[in-house]
């Protein structure tokens, strides 16, 4: 119902106010998934486009042009992720899991991949959002992956079903990750309150496989998937929050782990984003963020 009632002045509003919350807390560059569906049709990615216009002086944004409600079930989506993409989306998303018909997660990301072939842009889904280790399309995702050579070019949030496999199955997935060259993103703080929760007694966290996948060399990041919203009605949009909260979560607590929380933000979040001239070095953009601290 909310969706249906979406307006360009409340999109820019509310994305406007996320956007100042990141930049005092010192992010530059940010990408957000703008709902893409028949309910809410292109006025998200409408006003997503906007506060990418108005915001320019601040930050970097990118907009993924997302089918939240799925594509199959959800007739006419294509249609307009392709409209998304031409109006000047700058990637492609999409929710596999989310498809009625597990036959149907190939077909969700078929589509994705040929409208981001089209376009020559990148793919930045939401995959296995959910603790149920029945639901697999993240190995679907790095099998098309590796044979359209998209190497380097997808992201995959979430992936909380990795966490409830089995640990062979687990460790197959995770191989098939590192040789698609799919970039993972973790969710934590909507991940904790989100999943796990028909669990009783001892109830699951429902992050990903963070330490396993850093240990087979797959690129890892964190981001604030919502910040107070129906899914999290918490969140100040600060990726040092975020970063603490993945060390707890993830158990990352010795030294060269903690450093590897820190490298997620910065030095892996520019390798997803394909940024060549990122790091303290010479020829780097000096844009630099100072943090008042030991």
């Amino acid at each position: 119902v909310r969706k249906r009632r979406y307006t360009m002045e409340d999109i820019v509003a509310r994305a406007g106010r996320t956007i100042e919350m990141a930049v005092r807390n010192g992010t530059t560059r940010l990408r957000t998934h703008a709902d893409v569906d028949t309910i809410v049709g292109l006025r998200a990615v409408e006003g997503l486009l906007e506060v990418k216009r108005r915001y320019a002086d601040l930050v970097d944004l990118q907009v993924i042009a997302f089918p939240q409600e799925g594509i199959l079930r959800d007739p006419g989506t294509e249609d307009l992720l392709w409209q998304a993409m031409d109006m000047g989306a700058d990637l492609v998303g999409g929710m596999p899991h989310h498809e009625k018909r597990p036959e149907d997660w190939a077909k969700h990301i078929d589509i994705a991949f040929r409208i981001a072939k089209h376009f020559d842009a990148d793919i930045d889904m939401h995959v296995d959002e959910t603790d149920d280790p029945a639901i697999r399309s993240l190995e679907v995702l790095a099998d098309k992956t590796l044979n359209e050579g998209y190497q380097g070019r997808v992201t995959a949030g979430h992936t909380c079903a990795l966490a409830a496999y089995p640990e062979d199955y687990a460790a197959e997935v995770i191989r098939r990750v590192k040789r698609a060259g799919i970039h993972m993103i973790t969710n934590p703080a909507t991940n904790l309150v989100v999943q796990g929760r028909g669990d009783r007694g001892l109830i699951r966290r429902g992050v990903t496989r963070v330490k396993e996948l850093i240990a087979a060399g797959i690129n890892v990041a964190f981001g604030q998937d919502c910040v107070y919203d129906g899914f999290y009605p918490f969140g100040t949009a600060d990726l040092l929050e975020i970063a603490l909260l993945t060390a707890h979560v993830a158990h990352l607590s010795l030294p060269d782990e903690i450093e590897s929380v820190f490298r997620m933000p910065t030095f892996n979040s520019a390798k997803i984003w394909g940024l060549d001239d990122y790091g303290i070095r010479e020829g780097g953009a000096a844009d630099l963020v100072v943090i008042d601290c030991e």
